[in-house]
């Protein structure tokens, strides 16, 4: 069996981290783990925080179940934290598992296109994303530099 994976995605919202995460899950026969869809799921918003954290956690530890039995995970939360980048491929690679990092890079304008029509789209209408929030989030979001990058292991070719 070859080397399970973890795929981070990475990301400010509209970047486009859920598509890409269905594309690796499905190209790469990896499980997806996408915590906006758990909250949702659960009649709660992303922007719940404190069930936010649970829920991530508990994902996390069904992450590392998968990872331990040999099943590649797609991880899609956002990482907006050098921090949390860190951890997360510090704890795969313990399990044994290699780690990629996938960052969306979107600049400030289409990110808003997108975020401003996704807000249109159930679930989404429910509590959109206003173009300060996205502002504001745009200027504290931790982008991974080249330094960082290079601790990632690469998708096969």
């Amino acid at each position: 069996m070859a080397e399970p994976r973890l795929m981070l995605t990475c990301g400010l919202p509209g970047a486009g981290k859920t598509v890409l995460a269905r594309r690796l899950a499905a190209d790469r026969r990896a499980v997806q783990l996408t915590k906006d869809d758990w909250l949702w799921g659960l009649g709660a918003t992303p922007w719940d925080e404190q069930l936010g954290s649970r829920v991530e956690h508990q994902l996390w530890l069904l992450a590392e179940r998968l990872l331990q039995i040999g099943q590649s995970v797609v991880l899609d939360f956002g990482l907006w934290a050098r921090a949390e980048r860190d951890a997360f491929r510090t704890a795969a690679r313990d399990l044994g598992a290699g780690v990629e990092l996938h960052y969306l890079d979107v600049a400030i304008d289409e990110l808003w296109s997108r975020v401003d029509a996704r807000n249109a789209l159930p679930p989404w209408d429910r509590c959109p994303i206003g173009r300060d929030q996205l502002v504001e989030w745009f200027a504290a979001f931790e982008a991974p530099h080249a330094d960082e990058l290079a601790q990632f292991d690469p998708p096969p070719t």
